[in-house]
């Protein structure tokens, strides 16, 4: 399995050169050369396998090549998994006679961001070992990535984790999750700006050529292939389970924000998972309905919602569709996006436009609608949901099919965010056991503004020294 660039002029990698490189040097998003397929044999073996077992065997398709053996990868999943709270690591709820909520937030961070997460430390840590490299790892969070990441790579030998995220437009619990991480190796930066601000920081620093190599930096976002690679295998694991019970394919409403959670439902059905429809939900940052709708892609400003998570403009894994729309032209994409970041707009053409509304749905739910949608499921079934699993009722519910099983990714644990889940019913969900005295924890964060030089100035002064 080899790997190459979005934006066609970068080296062609295997799996842990795209891991330890993250983006290309072209700009562009590390993908296969080549989509695998399950046999039939594999995915009637997988409904009745342990999760990382199936983890195992479908990220070996992507490994396979590569320096990493199965039996190391095999041992990582296991272990990766075993942080869970849940022996199904990611159950499925059901919520009506044809609804269930995949519940993705039974790990430390209470985030579906875990489920890869606790895997790509892992990997990070095998991979710096095996080669004597160190990382200094950047990356931006609109919430929930980044107290997952510093979760997985603190204290783990070799590496160096700079976590940026925008001061004061995150919860209060998403904050401290990060910034009460006290390793030595965790560096919390809080910037005065909106998320995509924080993204176009990190970006740029991996467009600054000599820095990026005398920092040797690496990237946990879902701009990482390895992360991507993970989140797929829950989307196989539940569409065989459900589809098994329902005997028909099973669809999925995906809260969407940086669009890796959904690109890796669309990989699964590729794959030959049984996936039917894929539905892209979004709260008022709704620049992906809108493009489905439309064929432009069209920059706004970012509107500050109770999903902070999806409260983004340019989402970046949308660029690893693109090179599908676009046929894999990578040189096309790449003139497509310089104009759409100078021009503010991207147009798809009639067949690409065609194929992205064959391959999706969509649409966006208003702050009302995310309220009332917590009240509804928890009166209809005592079920209680946090805003962006709300978003994915809403939309979803919207964009139901006449038959077959809809799944509603439940993303995060309600009690993140407490505050908007009590406005909608009035109780206040707990936080677990292990994160009860979380607001009581010390912190530690730098608050920084949206600028490249300062921010490449602080990460070299944090970075290990045989990284600079």
């Amino acid at each position: 399995m080899k790997y190459v660039s979005t934006r066609g002029d970068a080296p062609v990698l295997d799996f842990s050169g795209a891991l330890l490189t993250g983006m290309a040097i072209d700009g562009g998003l590390y993908v296969p050369d080549s989509w695998p397929s399950l046999t039939a044999d594999q995915l009637a073996r997988f409904r009745t396998s342990q999760y990382h077992e199936v983890a195992a065997e479908v990220i070996g398709l992507f490994v396979e090549g590569s320096a990493i053996e199965q039996t190391d990868l095999a041992q990582m999943t296991e272990a990766a998994y075993a942080t869970f709270r849940h022996p199904e690591v990611v159950p499925t709820r059901q919520i009506s006679e044809d609804e269930h909520l995949l519940e993705l937030f039974w790990g430390p961070t209470l985030s579906f961001k875990d489920v890869a997460m606790q895997l790509l430390g892992r990997l990070f840590e095998h991979e710096l070992g095996r080669t004597g490299r160190t990382l200094t790892i950047v990356a931006a969070t609109s919430g929930d990535t980044g107290s997952a990441a510093i979760e997985a790579c603190r204290d783990r030998a070799g590496i160096e984790l700079v976590m940026l995220h925008p001061n004061g437009r995150v919860s209060e619990v998403q904050r401290r999750q990060m910034t009460t991480v006290l390793s030595p190796n965790i560096h919390n930066v809080g910037v005065d700006g909106t998320f995509d601000d924080c993204q176009d920081l990190v970006k740029a620093m991996f467009g600054d050529r000599p820095f990026r190599d005398e920092m040797r930096l690496g990237a946990v976002n879902s701009i990482n292939w390895a992360r991507v690679s993970a989140q797929v295998v829950y989307y196989v694991v539940s569409s065989v389970k459900l589809s098994d019970q329902y005997k028909a394919k099973v669809s999925y409403t995906v809260p969407t924000g940086n669009f890796g959670n959904i690109l890796a439902a669309n990989i699964a059905r590729t794959m030959g998972a049984p996936i039917d429809r894929l539905v892209i939900a979004a709260n008022s940052n709704d620049i992906l309905p809108r493009t489905h709708e439309s064929g432009e892609m069209a920059m706004d400003s970012v509107v500050a919602t109770s999903s902070p998570a999806m409260d983004i403009q340019v989402s970046s894994n949308f660029e690893r569709l693109l090179f599908e729309l676009f046929e894999r032209d990578g040189k096309a994409l790449a003139d497509a996006m310089r104009a759409f970041r100078s021009e503010g707009v991207m147009r798809l053409d009639s067949a690409q436009l065609v194929a992205l509304q064959d391959g999706f749905g969509a649409g966006h739910a208003t702050e009302s609608e995310v309220n009332d949608t917590i009240a509804e499921v928890y009166e209809q079934c005592g079920t209680v949901i946090d805003p962006h699993t709300a978003v994915a009722v809403s939309v979803g519910r919207k964009n139901r099919a006449e038959s077959g099983p809809m799944v509603y990714v439940a993303s995060a644990h309600p009690a993140k965010f407490g505050d908007a889940v009590e406005a909608a019913i009035g109780i206040e969900p707990q936080l677990p056991p292990h994160l009860s005295d979380l607001l009581d924890r010390p912190e530690k964060c730098e608050v920084v503004d949206p600028d490249l030089g300062s921010m490449e100035r602080y990460v070299r002064s944090v970075a290990l020294p045989s990284a600079s």
